[in-house]
């Protein structure tokens, strides 16, 4: 439980870095919502990167950090894929609103993050 709520804090940063990243460039850049949500999602994963392997899960000593990066950018870049997929559909084909959309996008890639990082990089 402690683990869920320390991914938890950091999560919380990572989205703010991703909805304020993502408004910006939306609204001030003047960026296509979807080309904004790669480039903000890319943004909060490096942020969580560094977190998360700070705080949130423990290294395993059975891989390098170079793996490790290598590990988590794959699994990230999946995120980002179904992050993609999802604005895109909720964007374009159901012509909702984007911030609506990343709302659901980002729920849905938190749990992939969560699941998918506990198996393959968390030594606990």
């Amino acid at each position: 439980m402690e683990q869920f709520v320390k991914f938890g804090i950091v999560g919380v940063i990572a989205t703010a870095i991703d909805f304020v990243a993502l408004i910006a460039l939306t609204e001030w850049a003047g960026m296509a919502p979807v080309a904004s949500a790669a480039i903000s999602f890319t943004l909060s994963v490096l942020f969580n990167y560094a977190a998360s392997m700070r705080f949130v899960f423990q290294r395993r000593e059975d891989i390098s950090r170079s793996r490790e990066l290598v590990i988590f950018v794959v699994l990230s870049l999946v995120g980002l894929f179904i992050n993609e997929a999802l604005m895109w559909l909720g964007v374009n084909v159901a012509s909702l609103n984007y911030v609506l959309v990343k709302l659901l996008a980002t729920v849905v890639v938190m749990l992939w993050n969560f699941l998918s990082r506990k198996r393959w990089l968390d030594a606990s």
